[in-house]
């Protein structure tokens, strides 16, 4: 055994689960700023796109964004998030 222990698959699997609630959580927050061109965050958030999009995106189109007045609430983090979470009590 390592000096830091042996991990298992499915505790493995756990921590890769809330890695990705993290990123989620990133990509909501960062998507309240305008990034521009030049910004230092548009490579991070390009980055946070190609990770969470797959997910994203089916839910998307199940559950499209909600207009009110000039704006949109994508509710589509808030379920994969949720989704994450419960899989990750299930294992």
């Amino acid at each position: 055994m390592s000096a830091l222990g042996a991990v298992s698959g499915v505790q493995l699997v756990r921590y890769i689960l809330q890695a990705y609630v993290i990123v989620l959580f990133a990509r909501a927050l960062l998507s309240w700023f305008p990034v521009h061109a030049g910004s230092p965050l548009l490579p991070v958030i390009r980055v946070l796109d190609r990770l969470t999009e797959p997910v994203l995106g089916p839910i998307r189109r199940i559950l499209p964004p909600i207009r009110a007045g000039g704006m949109a609430i994508d509710l589509s983090i808030i379920v994969a998030i949720i989704v994450v979470e419960i899989v990750a009590s299930l294992i």
